[in-house]
């Protein structure tokens, strides 16, 4: 049976709190803090498993809770015990939280906050006002916006996952309209190239029905068929219908057959048509889709004419007019179905077909007869080209927002840590008084002979709470380092002075850890 969700998220959560309150619980022993009550580290890591158990659903709130943890543990915002729980957690934010307006608000408080401490009880306040910048950029910011980009990753490949269903429900679908294209066009075919036939074949018959010397039986065979390919193209007529789609029409290839020669067929099989090229030759376009389309018009018009006004005589004019090639097909005698002739599926077609090439079609009757108009550019009758496929996953403006975020607070937290640890370096070194020099002080010595052994600078944060007691009342303490030595605790010198300048008492504060050589020489040398 399957676990429920809560209790499939309780196992992470709990290993991600016992690394996070791994180094508060250590620091202090390993002598990476300075010695608390045993208090802080137990409510430290409480609130921690308080931070870790709402990180899911408030990992604002979570963040937050951090935050102040820090900030009650040390102004500058950097520690030991709490800082990997700090980052963390921003990075769970920038994971898992959308807005960045409110956490934008949660660092400016968490600064605000830092600073306001820093001023009122920084005992050096310029560098720890730069550790808590870097400790904030460096270690919040940053996280934060590692965890966006992430975020924002994972949305844009699960967007790349949908946009890659969306366009395999595209292609299937452009494969199915080419299918119902690919069948629009053998119907197109069909109508056009068999209906020309039969209209033909039934104009040969009507002037074999006609013949002189013809037997009776042969003119009734005559009739029989002249009748029988006219209700054969009748019946195509209506079968196509089902099969076309007018509103994509495809224009056809003529199988090598000019327009002309197209005209001359229609003419030995008995139309009475002529050709009428404007200025006896035209050039007209070879190949391409200006003369499939022109070799398309002329044969509905034939076939049209030979349907529905047989024997009224027919002219197929063609002229060039600049880009546009004008032909005209007009037969001199309509009839009722002649006329109604300018409303059928093949004009139809033909008209949509010409207009989407940037032509102009005109179909009706003219006169005592009917005619078929259509203007055809040449330079412009190309195929539409394909619409260019826009990138599948294009760098959004967020994730360069981010990605340039990412180097900015990088950068800027990088400089800012530098220069504190920088600064924290050269206090920490200038106050080391040597143990030698230490050793050769004596009580009672005045002001000026102690000065001329003392280094530049004095420790500004001692740590008052290990001397072993309290300095003499009414006197003035110093306090300065035992060793160069950073990022480990040393022992402290502490050099008591009266109102008169003179060294009254000088002690040894221990350091954190384990005795060592090097402290009984200090015992040896305050003795």
């Amino acid at each position: 049976m399957p676990r429920p969700p809560e209790r499939r998220r309780a196992g992470p959560a709990c290993l991600l709190w016992a690394v996070l309150a791994l180094p508060a619980l250590t620091a202090d022993r390993l002598g990476l803090n300075e010695p608390r009550a045993a208090w802080w580290p137990a409510a430290g890591v409480a609130v921690l498993a308080v931070a870790v158990g709402v990180s899911r659903r408030r990992p604002l709130t979570a963040f937050a809770l951090t935050a102040a943890l820090s900030l009650a543990d040390a102004p500058a915002l950097f520690t030991v015990a709490y800082g990997p729980a700090l980052g963390v957690l921003a990075l769970l934010l920038g994971l898992r939280a959308a807005g960045a307006r409110p956490t934008a608000v949660c660092f400016a408080s968490v600064a605000g906050a830092g600073t306001a401490k820093i001023a009122l009880t920084g005992v050096d306040p310029a560098p720890e006002f730069l550790v808590m910048t870097g400790t904030l950029l460096f270690g919040c910011v940053f996280p934060w916006l590692c965890g966006r980009y992430w975020r924002q990753s994972r949305e844009l490949a699960e967007a790349g996952w949908l946009r890659a269903a969306r366009l395999e429900d595209e292609q299937r679908h452009a494969e199915e309209r080419a299918r119902l294209r690919e069948r629009a066009r053998i119907a197109q075919d069909m109508h056009d190239s068999l209906g020309h036939e039969l209209s033909l074949i039934a104009l040969r018959a009507g002037a074999l029905q006609v013949a002189p010397g013809l037997a009776d039986e042969h003119r009734a065979a005559a009739a029989d068929l002249r009748s029988a390919a006219a209700d054969a193209t009748d019946r195509l007529h209506r079968i196509i219908g089902v099969l076309r789609e007018d509103d994509e029409p495809v224009p056809l290839t003529p199988a090598g057959e000019t327009v002309e020669q197209l005209v001359a067929r229609a003419a030995e099989s008995g139309l009475a048509v002529r050709w009428e090229p404007s200025g006896g030759h035209t050039a007209l376009p070879s190949g391409g889709v200006a003369e499939r389309l022109l070799h398309r018009v002329v044969r509905e018009a034939l076939t049209n004419a030979a349907r529905h006004a047989p024997g009224a005589p027919v002219a197929v004019a063609v002229a060039r007019h600049g880009p546009d090639v004008v032909v005209t097909v007009t037969n001199q005698r309509a009839t009722e179905a002649g006329s109604r002739s300018s409303g059928g599926s093949g004009l139809l077609g033909l008209r949509a077909a010409v207009t989407a090439v940037g032509g102009a079609f005109e179909a009706g009757p003219h006169g005592e007869g009917f005619r078929v108009r259509a203007r055809v550019p040449v330079r412009q009758a190309r195929p539409a080209p394909r619409e260019a496929r826009p990138a599948a996953f294009p760098l959004t403006r967020a994730r360069r927002r981010v990605a340039l975020g990412l180097g900015a607070a990088a950068g800027a937290g990088a400089v800012l840590v530098g220069a504190a640890f920088g600064w924290y370096a050269y206090t920490e070194t200038r106050s080391v008084l040597e143990p030698s020099a230490y050793a050769g002080l004596r009580p009672g010595a005045p002001a000026g002979e102690v000065a001329r052994v003392l280094p530049e600078r004095e420790v500004r944060d001692p740590p008052t709470d290990r001397a072993p007691a309290p300095p003499p009342a009414g006197t003035t303490c110093r306090y300065y380092r035992s060793s160069g030595e950073l990022l480990v605790s040393v022992d402290h010198f502490r050099l008591c002075f009266d109102d008169k300048g003179r060294l009254v008492a000088k002690d040894v504060i221990p350091r954190v850890g384990p005795s060592g050589e090097g402290r009984e020489e200090l015992g040896e040398m305050a003795r």
